[in-house]
């Protein structure tokens, strides 16, 4: 392709047929019998038939058998289509009808009753009846005038192509009608009807002919033409010289005949093409969609036709003139009034010139000013892709002046990289029908003034062969959608990719020719302690601390791997693989490119304030395996990361299929879990928190169990195993299981209370979730004053404190909750580093000391001194203390004697059901070792030791362990010294709880 023709390449002529319409199958088959049809009769009637009557019944019967098949068949289309020329097709009906009822009664006479047809009989009158609704439906066919002018010349076209007819007629054989002597007036009248008719046919065959509507113009055609064959055949019947010796089943019939099946096969030949059309496909739309050759000499014929007859009858009479022939007066009067109608149309087509030249005249002002001043730019390309026009805007949209681009190539101005689209979408819209597509919309790169390139967007049309290009600058908006497309795809903070641009590229390394290469992986990052940065140093520092986060990210990975922000905290790497085929070697350099990136993250980051904070960071690392998908593929990158998490933080965990079957296992969970909740399933155990001077049950400790269908009942540690509070995995049902268990243990409180044991009762319940606006102060008082709790009649054990959790609002809480007679116990003091804090900003009543302090408190000398050390405090303080797991009696002793208030343990007793625990609290006094309850006033034994009523045989103790039954159990002898441990492997569980089985 030469330079020139790059934009604009020439359209082939499409194969088919004349005029470009394609011949369907059917369409052929029809004409080709339609032709043997007619040949075969014009055979037949050249021949004489074979015999007199044979000749007789096929010039009579054969014609009215064709004239009303022409009849049925026009009829028959006009009744099952819906089409404005529908009229059009009933009057050629009739008129076909009439002339085979014509033929019919001529052949009546000459047939059947074998008599010479009279002269004046019905037959000539339905022959006079076949030209009239002829006349009618050819006006119907034709195309209307739009102006009065235009009707007016219609007529004087109709009238100087009739006279003209008429003047050629009269001269050559009227005349001669018109004289004869002998005949009546009213056959006369019937000689004269004929041609004359035939003439006023002819004229409205030839005036329409040229202004026929373009719609069914085949079908038209057709129609004409079998008209214009049976006034042919009329005009030589209607000569004296023919009509004399005129028998029936001659060869004139013969051209009846192919009129009358010409018009039966009229009506059906657009449906015809319309099949050819389509089974043709592309090629037959482009050749219709070519224009006609003929057209402009059809429009000259048009134009000649009405100037062309009026010659002809002014010719003819020169002619008789310059012979010697008489005038007829006949024949002077219609040429006069020929050339008069002449003359007038002339003048009317004079005056409707110079109208239609002041009207183009002020349309092309109209247009020149729209062209010039728009802000478009409007170009027009010849067929070689040259400029022939360019509108003045150019200069303010291309930065080049519209003279400077005339002449200049089209392909040249155009971007190289969007030439080849440019050159298909043209050659595409030039192949296209231009009924179905007028207009193509092409969007390109254009070279302005300054050598930039602009985006520009061009509606573009067809121009005699060329193209109209109507363009406007839309750099602009291709910015800002380029702008909005960015958006929508990258972080906004650190413009790092997002979820569905990362995915996209996972899609991509997948679908690639890297797709069987497990080498590829993906990483999911998440920043262990972000949350205590935003809580401490602020949102601010939180966001320059994950800006810096990504930037190191970016700068660790490759070239060609990929990175995202998820939100939040978490962080992806796409890590494509380089094509190693040693599995342990892939997972060797994916592993290290993890670690290198845990240890990036993890350095001390510079925030606002020059703030140095740290973080850790959690890397879950999944292979592309062959046959997975992009879904699943994350999927195992972060069920990696989870793992890490889960396993201490700051690690890199690498994607195992053992790890979903542990999501399979913890959703089951959580769905039974959910069920065992709604059907009851749960039970609440009470443990006495026993008073160390005096052995009393001051309060119970509410305890949440779930009975499984085989009647374990397992701890809250169980079901809810720990969870990371930066994540919140079990959240909801932790904070489902805190509000049915505070609701449960008031209604049991108040039960007891009308029993007549009104203890307090301690109820766990995390800092996190009393800070929660979804648990107000107003939910607490409102279960207070349903239950008709006393004041201190509800403790709470605060969980959970920690840098997380904002001391100013939990502050105010519990503030609020004291005001409603609520108590609060810090639970787990000792652990954690926020617990001081708490203690010193919380308003506190109970120190409930952590297991931990408690388990080598009797052992350990240093613990000890840690634990005596925060028991002073709390005596200091005014508060009460209650340690947890005191499961033997030495502890016990132990913490009485650094001044701890109050225990719970198994050295005492387990969790209860409520029928055990009004039956613990109707009886005596715990005994406490070491005090005023053991034996004679000295050190009290390692264990319960209430009476000697109580002694066994043997050296055998009763001791009371939780239940009302006592447990009967032989103690050895370091028991019955008393010595460190004495209960250790004592049964120390409740008689109310079933072991809970290995896990």
């Amino acid at each position: 392709m030469t330079a020139q023709g790059a934009a604009l390449p020439r359209r082939t002529a499409p194969a088919g047929g004349p005029g470009g319409r394609p011949a369907g199958a059917s369409g052929v088959v029809s004409q080709l019998l339609l032709a043997l049809v007619c040949g075969g009769y014009a055979t037949g009637a050249a021949f004489g038939w074979g015999s007199p009557d044979l000749a007789k019944t096929m010039g009579d019967f054969g014609l009215s058998g064709a004239a009303v098949l022409a009849a049925v068949s026009c009829f028959w289309y006009a009744r099952t289509r819906t089409t404005r020329f529908r009229p059009a097709w009933l009057l050629f009906a009739v008129s076909s009808g009439m002339a085979g009822f014509g033929n019919a009664v001529w052949g009546w006479y000459e047939v059947v009753l074998r008599e010479r047809v009279p002269t004046t009989s019905p037959a000539d009158f339905a022959f006079l009846l076949f030209a009239p609704p002829a006349i009618i439906g050819l006006l119907v066919l034709a195309r209307r005038p739009v102006t009065r002018a235009g009707w007016v010349c219609l007529a004087l076209d109709s009238w100087l192509i009739g006279g003209s007819l008429l003047t050629l007629s009269w001269s050559l054989a009227l005349a001669h009608t018109a004289h004869f002597a002998d005949e009546t007036v009213a056959h006369a009248a019937l000689s004269l009807a004929y041609p004359l008719l035939d003439i006023v046919l002819v004229s409205m065959v030839l005036a329409l002919h040229f202004r026929r509507s373009s719609a069914n113009r085949s079908a038209v055609n057709t129609a004409i033409a079998a008209l214009a064959l049976t006034v042919l055949c009329d005009a030589l019947f209607t000569s004296p010289l023919l009509r004399e010796n005129y028998r029936s089943g001659q060869i004139l019939d013969a051209g009846w005949f192919a009129g009358y099946m010409l018009m039966a096969y009229a009506p059906w030949v657009t449906r015809q093409q319309e099949r050819a059309s389509g089974a043709s496909g592309t090629g037959g739309r482009q050749a219709q969609a070519q224009p006609s050759s003929g057209r402009p000499i059809a429009g000259s014929l048009a134009a000649l036709t009405p100037y062309l007859a009026a010659a002809v009858c002014t010719l003819g009479i020169l002619y008789n003139v310059l012979d010697g022939h008489h005038v007829d007066r006949v024949v002077l009067f219609t040429g006069c009034t020929v050339v008069l109608a002449l003359v007038v149309r002339q003048g009317i087509m004079l005056l409707d010139n110079i109208s239609l030249t002041q009207e183009l005249a002020q349309t092309e002002n109209h247009f020149r000013s729209l062209v010039q001043g728009s802000s478009d730019v409007i170009m027009i390309a010849a067929p070689t892709g040259v400029l022939r026009y360019v509108s003045p805007a150019a200069a303010g949209v291309y930065g080049r002046a519209a003279e400077d681009l005339v002449g200049s190539e089209l392909a040249s101005l155009i971007h190289p990289e969007d030439l080849g689209r440019v050159v298909h979408e043209v050659r595409r819209f030039l192949a296209a029908p231009p009924a179905d597509e007028p207009t193509t919309r092409i969007e390109c790169r254009f070279r302005s003034g300054d050598g930039d390139w602009l985006n520009v967007e061009s509606t573009v049309k067809r121009h005699h062969g060329g193209l109209i290009f109507n363009s406007r600058d839309v750099t602009e908006r291709v910015r800002l959608q380029a702008q909005l497309q960015h958006t929508a795809e990258h972080d906004p903070l650190t413009d790092l990719p997002n979820r569905s641009l990362f995915t996209k590229r996972v899609q991509q390394a997948l679908a690639g020719r890297r797709v069987t290469d497990p080498g590829t992986a993906v990483l999911f990052i998440d920043l262990d302690g972000f949350k205590a940065v935003n809580d401490t140093v602020g949102h601010q520092a939180g966001d320059e601390l994950l800006v810096q986060a990504a930037r190191r990210l970016q700068e660790s990975v490759r070239a060609g791997d990929s990175t995202a922000r998820f939100g939040g905290d978490e962080f992806a790497a796409l890590i494509i693989g380089d094509g190693t085929r040693d599995p342990s070697a892939r997972e060797y350099r994916i592993m290290e490119i993890a670690d290198r990136l845990r240890l990036t993250l993890s350095q001390p980051y510079v925030v606002e304030g020059g703030t140095e904070v740290r973080v850790a960071a959690s890397i879950g690392v999944a292979f592309a395996e062959p046959g997975i998908t992009p879904g699943t593929l994350m999927r195992n990158a972060d069920l990696a990361m989870y793992r890490a998490k889960q396993a201490g933080k700051g690690r890199v965990e690498l994607y195992r299929p053992h790890l979903q079957d542990e999501v399979v296992r913890r959703a089951e969970r959580t769905t039974r879990w959910r069920t065992a909740l709604n059907d009851g399933e749960f039970a609440l155990l009470h443990q006495p928190v026993v008073e160390l001077a005096t052995g009393r049950v001051t309060a119970v400790a509410a305890q949440a169990r779930w009975r499984s269908p085989q009647g374990i009942l397992f701890p809250p540690e169980e079901f809810l195993p720990g969870t990371d509070p930066d994540r919140g995995d079990e959240s909801g049902r932790t904070a489902e299981l805190g509000r049915w268990t505070l609701e449960k243990a008031l209604e049991q409180a108040e039960r007891r209370r009308a029993a007549g044991h009104a203890v307090p009762v301690y109820v766990r319940l995390s800092a996190a979730r009393l800070v929660d606006r979804a648990l107000p102060a107003k939910h607490f008082e409102s279960l207070l004053l349903r239950h008709g709790m006393p004041a201190g009649g509800l403790v709470l054990e605060l969980t959970g404190v920690d840098s997380r959790v904002p001391l100013d609002e939990l502050e105010r809480r519990l503030a609020s909750l004291r005001r409603f007679g609520v108590r609060i116990a810090l639970d787990g003091f000792g652990s954690g580093h926020a617990a001081m804090s708490a203690l010193r900003r919380l308003p506190v009543d109970v120190l409930r000391l952590d297991r931990d302090l408690v388990d080598g408190v009797a052992d350990s000398v240093r613990l000890r001194k840690i634990t005596a050390g925060l028991l002073r405090i709390a005596g200091d303080l005014g508060m009460q203390s209650v340690a947890e797991g005191v499961d033997d009696a030495e502890q016990a002793r132990a913490l009485r004697a650094m001044g701890c208030t109050h225990a719970q343990g198994l050295a005492f007793s387990g969790p209860l059901d409520e029928h055990r625990l009004r039956q613990a609290l109707g009886r005596s006094p715990f005994p406490v070792p070491g005090g005023p309850l053991d034996g004679d006033g000295g050190p009290a034994p390692a264990g319960p030791l209430p009476s000697p009523a109580n002694r066994l045989p043997g050296g055998g103790k009763r001791v009371l362990l939780g239940g009302p039954v006592p447990v009967n159990v032989l103690l050895p002898s370091a028991l019955r010294a008393g010595g460190a441990g004495a209960l250790a492997h004592a049964p120390l569980r409740s008689n109310s709880e079933t072991p809970i089985p290995p896990t």
